[in-house]
């Protein structure tokens, strides 16, 4: 189960990430706005509603200040100081004349009241910037603990482990070529190379040239799969393939671990980028072209070990590379010309 999670995140990294993204976005922005800060509204005065409710709020206003006679607290309730377009004391008495009996007279009581209150201050601008204060206090708060956890993952994170760079290239050389089997004589060409784990940009490729300097074409190997999560890349299977510069073509064929090899969902996504080969020592890969021929045998194999299936990943894996020039090939170039350089 663990292992078709692992290979489900590799496979479609990219669409979990923007899915996955996207709705913990809406649910922060909907945490943000529903719950921490919902839209609340302040410095409303009666003055800004339609008149036949700001009468009746009004009267309630007066009726809570006759019971109560708290002038503070019915200037907070009717926003005093906040008012713009009209007075609040000629206000209730204008309503006081539309109303009738107990009403005007509480009506009247309270804007005389107001009348003689001293001045109400506004607010300072601090006070009235206080919730972005705090907003940005939180944000910041929230930087600051995503800056620390950051930092204590890159502190626990593994290092990458590197290959000095002289160590690199000696894993990637020609060597002079020897007698396979089932080849007549030896091969034109011959390299070495050898992929061990943690080399994330393994990628060597080979010219390949006739004794007079001709360039016949290229061939090479690189990372075709991996699988799991996290650095480093581990390796499920590599692609071998030759290019020949007379065929115009580059042939390909996949080296495939046990585990790549015998799984449906990596042979399925394997298949269109050539035949598979199941990775064992001594197994061999032939590629073929019309002038070119190149055998990759494996000289040695190494699996990985860790939480990822047996066998599913490269530890250590050598190649040889014999590359043969076919007879004939000059007359096929003769039959099938270059165009002109200029």
């Amino acid at each position: 189960m663990l292992n078709k999670i692992l290979n489900l995140y590799n496979t479609r990294r990219t669409t979990l990430a923007f899915a996955s993204g996207t709705l913990l976005g809406l649910l922060i922005g909907l945490l943000i706005g529903w719950v921490l800060w919902p839209t609340s509204y302040y410095n409303a005065t009666p003055e800004m509603l339609r008149w036949d409710f700001r009468d009746e709020y009004l009267v309630r206003v007066a009726q809570l200040y006759s019971r109560e006679k708290d002038l503070q607290k019915a200037q907070e309730r009717l926003g005093v100081v906040f008012w713009k377009k009209e007075n609040p004391v000629q206000l209730l008495k204008e309503t006081a004349q539309r109303r009738s009996g107990n009403d005007a007279q509480i009506l009247t009581a309270l804007a005389n009241d107001l009348e003689k209150a001293p001045p109400v201050s506004r607010p300072s601008g601090l006070a009235r910037f206080r919730p972005l204060f705090q907003i940005c206090g939180v944000g910041l708060l929230a930087l600051a603990l995503a800056a620390l956890i950051w930092a204590l993952l890159t502190r626990l994170r593994r290092p990458k482990e590197r290959r000095p760079a002289s160590e690199r290239a000696a894993a990637y050389r020609p060597v002079q070529p020897t007698r396979w089997e089932e080849e007549t004589t030896p091969p034109a060409l011959q390299f070495h190379t050898t992929y061990v784990l943690g080399d994330d940009h393994y990628d060597p490729s080979f010219s390949i040239e006739k004794s007079t300097g001709e360039f016949m074409g290229e061939c090479g190997v690189g990372i075709s799969e991996s699988i799991g999560i996290g650095d480093p890349k581990k390796v499920t299977a590599l692609e071998i393939w030759m290019f020949d510069k007379n065929d115009i073509r580059t042939v390909t064929k996949v080296l495939a671990s046990e585990f790549a090899y015998h799984d449906p969902a990596l042979q399925a996504k394997l298949a269109p980028k050539g035949d598979l080969v199941l990775a064992e020592p001594d197994a061999e890969v032939v590629l073929e072209t019309a002038t070119l021929l190149l055998r990759a045998r494996v000289t040695e194999l190494e699996y990985g070990q860790g939480q990822l299936p047996p066998n599913s990943f490269f530890q250590r894996v050598s190649l040889e590379l014999g590359v043969w020039i076919k007879e004939g090939e000059a007359a096929l170039s003769e039959e099938f010309p270059l165009p002109p350089t200029l």
